[in-house]
């Protein structure tokens, strides 16, 4: 048969992934089926696509076809559809004697299958991660079809029992190995594994049985998550397949920086600038914190790097009562210019302060401990 490449053949990247390659079938098959196309070399080209489906769909001839392309498959590139019989039975006969007897068991394709998960990214303001927040978020999914409800019919039109797979939605391929004949059974390529023949496809999901539609919902966030918290939200993923349960909303959150409030673990870090005098003298002043902003004391001679602590003006316990706490780390800025009064009140200041260098005993690290420690 067709020697394109297989991936150029479904439209896809090398690198896609297994339901990219199953979308991919599914849509070209539609498209080209002998059935519903009108062109003229649409079974030759449902042939193309059903093969390079059927090497790219199993994991080891993708394997092979990756590294060695066609010349690496052998006769795998060509399938020999069996459309009769048992597949398991010929399979357990095939490979029992070898020890690989229990190898033939498969999932029915019309068992219940659930629905793919789906991720939405979130981004919240600093408070909104502190404090929770109600969201209003959307997304896109995959809704049963409001024209057809799900069955992929044209209103009207009739559904018929698939006739290359007798209703079973499976077709067995047989291929030869150096054990013999290999029997494998695939989905259906002319019903998809419906098992029914669809004469007139919905105009709206064009046989699908679903349609994209877009999702609002209003989400609670907790308070305390922080950047790359992940929510779940059960059954707001894709539907299931034959019934089976729809996947997982996966939300993902992302936490904007605050203007000057920092965030470590539990605790919030406020760098906070002084004067020389309030250093000195001490002074009563409005601190801010995530609350709003309350009066605190800074004590007379405040060095700079001194840390204070406000208890429980920090982050709410994710998991826990009670929240961190808001620590302060005291800056003193030192002016660049003085005025002429500024400069004579300094110099007189200096010549009666103590101008002997000391070194100092408190190192590096008790600052860090101080700041960060418990």
């Amino acid at each position: 048969m067709s020697k394109r490449d297989y991936y150029e053949i479904l439209g896809i990247q090398k690198n896609a992934s297994a339901d990219e390659i199953k979308s991919a079938f599914r849509r070209l098959a539609r498209q080209y089926h002998p059935d519903v196309s009108k062109e003229a070399e649409a079974e030759e080209k449902f042939k193309e696509i059903n093969e390079a489906y059927g090497i790219l769909s199993d994991q080891q001839k993708r394997s092979q076809y990756d590294r060695f392309g066609h010349a690496g498959l052998g006769d795998a590139g060509g399938m020999n559809y069996d459309f009769t019989g048992d597949f398991s039975d010929l399979f357990e006969g095939l490979f029992g004697s070898f020890g690989f007897g229990g190898m033939g068991g498969s999932r029915s394709r019309n068992a219940p299958r659930r629905g793919r998960d789906l991720q939405k990214d979130i981004t919240l303001d600093f408070d909104e991660a502190v404090f929770g927040v109600e969201k209003e978020i959307e997304f896109t999914r995959d809704e049963v079809c409001s024209t057809c409800n799900g069955d992929g019919a044209e209103p009207g039109t009739a559904i018929n029992t698939c006739a290359t797979c007798k209703g079973q939605g499976e077709v067995r391929q047989v291929r030869q190995t150096i054990l013999g004949q290999v029997v494998q059974t695939a989905a259906c390529p002319h019903c998809n594994g419906r098992g029914k023949s669809i004469e007139t496809l919905c105009r709206t999901c064009r046989g699908i049985g679903l349609e994209r539609k877009a999702i609002t919902k209003k989400v609670k966030i907790p308070a305390g998550v922080e950047k790359g918290t992940q929510i779940r939200l059960g059954g707001e993923g894709q539907p299931g397949v034959n019934g089976g349960p729809r996947g997982n909303l996966y939300m993902v959150l992302n936490v904007k920086p605050h203007k000057f409030f920092q965030r470590r673990d539990d605790d919030i870090l406020l760098n906070l600038d002084i004067n020389i005098a309030q250093a000195v003298m001490g002074a009563e002043i409005e601190v801010p914190t995530v609350d709003g902003s309350e009066k605190f004391n800074i004590p007379a001679g405040t060095q700079p790097g001194k840390v204070f602590k406000l208890r429980a003006r920090g982050v709410p316990h994710l998991q826990r009562s009670g929240r961190g706490d808001q620590k302060i780390i005291i800056n003193v800025n030192i002016p660049n210019k003085l005025s002429s009064e500024q400069r004579e009140i300094f110099e007189q200041l200096a010549g009666t302060l103590d101008t002997e260098i000391k070194p100092q005993e408190r190192g590096f690290m008790d600052w860090v401990n101080e700041v960060f420690g418990g």
